[in-house]
């Protein structure tokens, strides 16, 4: 629970992502109008803004739809690293899906990291782009063993590395593999040169414009397809690309039931560190990821980890807790002016869908389940997207398949995630409170019971109360607050709504109820 005062327990009052306070982003009106494109990208994240980057420098008339504001997403709340080396996941592709594949991922995201570090080049795109090496770590004797055998498997895909027993901090460490020559940045700087060529190339920028639906040729009875807007507008075109994190159109992708969500924190940490030669993730748990950033000219630690499904566990509050503990006691800082956290997706197989949203709509294309990896997934996903519409071949399509279904591992996750949905189902429709929403202080949002009904209530400093119902309007499970980030959290499917009920992040597309504090339920 959050008190009054500044900050809490040393820690920033309320979450504030650096990349986004310190990037002055170009505003864009809102859709006014039915309109025409070739193509629309609906997302204006990293990989919304690249693919449309990439598609206007063919010469396609491209228009891009934001829900809020350009970069506000996920991708303006990670650590940025640019790294092929996903957490321990190499041996496992060998494993499940053979070297071939495996090596086809890592060079997928190689060549993403390079077109990075030749745009930032071309364009001399000021954004902090430095080279690291990236870094695994653990302290177990079986984090030892995954490291090792995560070795192996590196060697066997000639992925340029070594493995040490040693970092240049104060931490207990067994192993460590470095995966050379990756790097970092400053991720809205160097999107804000690409929205900028983008308009250049005469893409087109709607902000504050919602896409809700979208008519498919066998409903219009045309070569086109038409994109409903909340606002009632619409834009016809020839293919949509759903860049959106969660697709806002699944199809008969059922997407929902293939991937579920995880939080995790950051807090920026001001530190007498003048450089680090690596980028670090622990492979332990709780996770702990440690980079440096230049904030206002000086060195900080970005430090983060503490995943965990959305919705589900301790308060959320405490894993920013934990965050600044590792850093006090590490790295004996004191100073920590940025707090934020984020959500990703995961998917059966740890391998991101880009492709087709079903295999009976082929001008309809998703990319989701980066698993927090975005910033290189991003940029695979937007080229693999730009030659689906350019009507290319490549043997990345193949990996990231929308249609890919193995049964080792992805029948085992299925059951297992969707067993978690039930169990999360039945416990938020059993929880019992007895507040009441006059019990709910300033700065403090929990459980109420209105009229004998559960029901969420938030209470501004200023004395405001908000009341909403819980159910989540995506397929009915019961949200939770969430007292780290001030919103409303499904443990189900990780749609999250603000302390007044508007939809943050899908799959749900409509707010939670507003109710009023003496309103009678039905």
């Amino acid at each position: 629970m959050e008190n009054g005062g500044h900050n809490y327990e040393g820690l920033p009052r309320y979450p504030e992502s650096y990349w986004l306070n310190s990037t002055e982003r170009p505003n864009f009106e809102k859709l006014k109008e039915d309109a025409h494109f070739d193509v629309v990208i609906v997302g204006g994240g990293i990989t919304g803004i690249t693919t449309g980057y990439l598609l206007s420098e063919e010469g396609v008339n491209v228009a891009i739809l934001e829900a809020s504001k350009i970069m506000n997403g996920t991708t303006g709340h990670t650590t940025a690293k640019i790294t092929a080396q996903h957490n321990v996941i190499y041996d496992e592709l060998i494993h499940h899906f053979g070297e071939t594949f495996a090596k086809n991922y890592y060079e997928a995201n190689t060549k993403a990291l390079e077109f990075i570090r030749q745009t930032v080049k071309k364009f001399q795109i000021d954004c902090q782009f430095e080279e690291k090496d990236a870094v695994l770590y653990g302290n177990t004797n079986k984090s030892v063993r995954k490291l090792e055998k995560e070795y192996e498997a590196y060697q066997k895909l000639n992925i340029p590395s070594e493995i040490t027993d040693s970092l240049p901090f104060d931490v207990e460490v067994k192993r460590a593999l470095i995966m050379k020559s990756q790097a970092q940045f400053h991720p809205t700087q160097y999107l804000s040169t690409l929205v900028d060529k983008f308009l250049t190339n005469g893409g087109k920028i709607f902000e504050e414009t919602t896409a809700e639906s979208i008519l498919t040729e066998s409903k219009t009875g045309r070569d086109t397809l038409v994109v409903d807007t909340r606002d009632g507008h619409t834009i016809s075109c020839h293919k949509v690309l759903s860049c959106s994190h969660f697709p806002f159109y699944e199809g008969e992708g059922y997407y929902f039931m293939r991937m579920h969500p995880e939080r995790s924190y950051v807090v920026a940490a001001k530190t007498d560190i003048e450089t680090l030669p690596g980028m670090y993730l622990s492979v332990d748990s709780p996770s702990r990821s440690v980079r440096t950033v230049k904030i206002n000219g000086e060195t900080h630690l970005l430090l983060g980890g503490e995943g965990h499904k959305t919705g589900q566990g301790e308060p959320e509050m405490k894993h920013y807790e934990a965050l600044k503990l590792f850093g006090q006691e590490t790295f004996k800082v004191t100073e920590f002016p940025y707090r934020w956290s984020t959500q990703d997706l995961y998917t059966q197989d740890k391998v991101p869908y880009i492709g087709p949203v079903s295999a009976n709509e082929t001008n309809i294309f998703v990319a989701t389940g980066y698993r927090k990896w975005g910033m290189s997934s991003s940029t695979v996903a937007a080229h693999i997207l730009r030659d689906y519409v350019l009507e290319k071949d490549t043997p990345e399509m193949e990996v990231f398949s929308t249609e890919r279904f193995h049964a080792d591992p992805s029948l085992k996750h299925f059951f297992k995630e969707n067993w978690n949905v039930t169990k999360q189902f039945i416990k938020g429709k059993l929880e019992f409170t007895r507040k009441r929403p006059e019990d709910i202080q300033p700065g403090e949002g929990d459980l109420v019971m209105i009229n004998g009904n559960r029901c969420g209530a938030y209470r501004e400093e200023n004395g405001t109360l908000h009341c909403v119902d819980t159910t989540c309007k995506h397929m009915g499970c019961e949200v939770e607050w969430n007292s780290g980030d001030r919103t409303w959290d499904c443990p189900c499917h990780g749609s999250r709504y603000a302390y007044n009920g508007d939809v943050i992040e899908g799959p749900a597309k409509e707010g939670l109820r507003k109710v009023e504090p003496d309103e009678k339920l039905s």
